[in-house]
């Protein structure tokens, strides 16, 4: 029973052990994850660049699965091409080596009187608690939140390897055996790596119970070099299995290069022990070389280092076997444009929430285009009919539908993760601004169902109507190419123009309505084709509302004293003296209603000879 409790022990140091990891890397993400992007999406074709960036990034984030899981995302997202990979995840595989690095603090020898002791893992491990436990619970600033979390995860970290090592420590005899059983079979030693470090799906973590026991044991290097490339094996497979579901052509190619380049790395390494053991260039002093925790770090550092350097010139050839293998995808699909958008609401991303939002605004701002689509379509409806169209809206209505509900999952996913300010009035600001493309979609089915009714009631708009309809029409297709715009280009002075033309609009339609009223007084149109016009009104200035809504949402992104306050803020600016308000609103009046003028004057005869309306 002894030994069994002494596992338990040491599994749950391990537990500790990659939950610390965990909450430290989560921590530093929030703190970086628009810097991440930023970076990332910099980089060139130059291999060496998007290396060192990939290994610096690894350094930050502590984990190389997060950083090609992410790498894997962008690339996904159009923001890094295939090829720019390569070098990221070359290099991610070399700096997750610094966790190890890090772990080495175990093996500080110091006394009391010494800054080394400081470093002491015992003595870091509470005062890195100490002081996350504080930074959260008691200091309430914007950044206290995330170093808490970061200096949390760190002191997690070390009590794990430490409850782990104190368990390893009272299993020496059975442990050294085991190892021993490696050093005259090197296959089961790579095996049992690779094995181990697919089930615990964290090759820090391998490395770090093998440096738990050579911080108490000790080990030699014969019995673990096997077992460390199995870990750089089973890591990349980790990786693949994660970042293979749901993938494009392009991503799959980004994963298939991890494993390219860590079995050729693995490959590389046994040819190079081999051949330097067989020469003698690998004397005895260093094959039977007892190693602690900062020699196990040593080791597994070089054997990421070295075959990096070595192979980085051939990434070329990598990129070119992963293309062999995953070939281009050819897409016959005709809406296969928003078809590949809806697809890149990549999952990997959504632990990173400032470039998951930027994933999720980018799709939001094709809906705009899809509605735009659908509402040109339904208004040509009005003036000449094509049954072909009909059926262009119904698809374009499904494919906003889906573009809606995906993109309202995806952000709603990201919730558990954000922690910033700016990214959660950003997740916000999507949520309404998809409500209000996902509504315009709709309401121009709304316009293309009048039309129906009205035709399959054998009555039809006259002159003057499709001349009104002509005006009002123009001036929402051009509020709601101007409220687009403005969403995709972020352009608060976009955004500040749609309201002075909105205004304009709900005077058109009040005039259009108020003349329609005449007609039916004076029996110039028919009962049934009066209502559907009065619905296509209806459905124009809803059309118009949604595109003010919008706007004042964007405004809203940027200024705090508009969110939840939005129809306040409409109310007073209609009612200032705001000059920039004022000219627009004047400018936009007297063109749309010198438009409308000219129609009743040129079809004011038609309209009282008694055409049906």
């Amino acid at each position: 029973m002894d030994t069994f409790y002494r596992i338990v022990s040491m599994l749950g140091g391990l537990a500790l052990f990659l939950y610390g990891m965990r909450i430290m890397g989560d921590g530093l993400k929030s703190s970086s994850g628009g810097a991440l992007k930023a970076v990332l999406a910099k980089v060139t074709d130059k291999p060496v660049k998007g290396f060192l960036l990939g290994m610096l990034v690894t350094c930050m984030i502590q984990s190389s699965t997060a950083t090609i899981v992410l790498t894997v995302g962008l690339v996904g997202a159009g923001f890094l091409n295939f090829r720019q990979s390569i070098g990221i995840v070359l290099g991610a595989n070399v700096g997750t080596a610094i966790t190890a690095q890090i772990i080495r603090l175990m093996d500080v020898q110091a006394g009391s009187g010494s800054v080394l002791y400081f470093f002491k893992s015992d003595n870091l491990a509470p005062m890195a608690l100490i002081l996350g436990i504080v930074m959260i619970m008691f200091i309430h600033t914007k950044s206290s939140g995330t170093v808490g979390t970061i200096s949390m995860g760190f002191g997690i970290l070390f009590v794990g390897l430490m409850n782990m090592s104190s368990a390893v420590s009272t299993m020496g005899d059975s442990l050294s055996a085991l190892l021993t059983s490696f050093e005259g079979n090197y296959f089961l030693g790579f095996l049992s790596g690779v094995l181990v470090t697919g089930i615990i799906q964290s090759s820090s973590a391998v490395v770090g119970i093998i440096q738990s026991v050579a911080s108490s044991v000790g080990v030699r290097f014969c019995a673990i070099f096997a077992v460390i490339i199995g870990v750089n094996i089973g890591d990349c497979m980790t990786t693949f299995l994660v970042c293979r579901l749901g993938a494009k052509t392009d991503q799959i190619r980004t994963t298939l290069i991890h494993i390219i380049y860590n079995v050729c790395a693995a490959v590389l390494i046994f040819a190079v022990v081999g051949i330097t053991r067989a020469s003698g260039l690998l004397g005895d002093e260093i094959w039977f070389a007892t190693l602690r925790s900062g020699g196990v770090a040593n080791v597994h550092g070089l054997f990421r280092l070295v075959p990096a350097v070595v192979l980085l010139p051939f990434s070329g050839l990598f990129a070119n076997l992963a293309e062999k293998i995953v070939p281009e995808k050819v897409e016959e699909n005709e809406d296969s444009v928003y078809e590949q958008y809806l697809r890149e609401l990549d999952v990997r991303l959504i632990q990173n929430p400032t470039l998951a939002l930027s994933e999720s605004e980018e799709l939001i701002g094709r809906m705009s285009e899809v509605a735009i689509h659908n509402y040109t379509a339904a208004v040509q409806q009005i003036f000449t009919f094509e049954e072909a169209r009909e059926k262009r809206i119904e698809e374009r209505e499904d494919l906003l539908d889906r573009m809606a509900d995906a993109s309202n999952k995806y952000i709603v996913a990201i919730s558990p993760y954000i922690s910033l300010e700016r990214d959660q009035r950003n997740q916000s600001f999507q949520y309404k601004a998809l409500t209000c493309f996902e509504r315009i979609g709709d309401l121009a089915v709304n316009i293309r169902n009048n039309l129906k009714a009205l035709r399959d009631s054998g009555y039809s708009f006259s002159d003057m109507a499709h001349a009104e309809l002509k005006v009002i029409t123009g001036a929402v297709g051009d509020v709601l190419a101007l409220a687009s715009d403005a969403y995709v280009s972020n352009s608060i002075s976009l955004a500040k123009k749609v309201e002075p033309l909105e205004e304009v609009i709900d005077e058109l339609i009040a005039k259009m309505r108020d003349k329609h009223t005449k007609r039916m007084v004076n029996g110039q149109c028919e009962v049934f084709s009066g209502i559907e016009f009065q619905n296509i009104l209806l459905n124009l200035e809803r059309v118009s509302d949604q595109c003010s809504d919008l706007a004042v949402y964007l405004l809203g992104r940027s200024d705090d004293r508009i969110n939840g306050r939005e129809h306040q803020y409409i109310d007073n600016l209609h009612h200032s003296n705001d000059p920039e308000y004022l000219r627009a609103f004047g400018e936009n009046y007297e063109k749309y209603f010198d438009r409308l003028d000219e129609v009743i004057k040129e079809y004011q005869e038609k309209a009282a000879s008694g055409n049906n309306i």
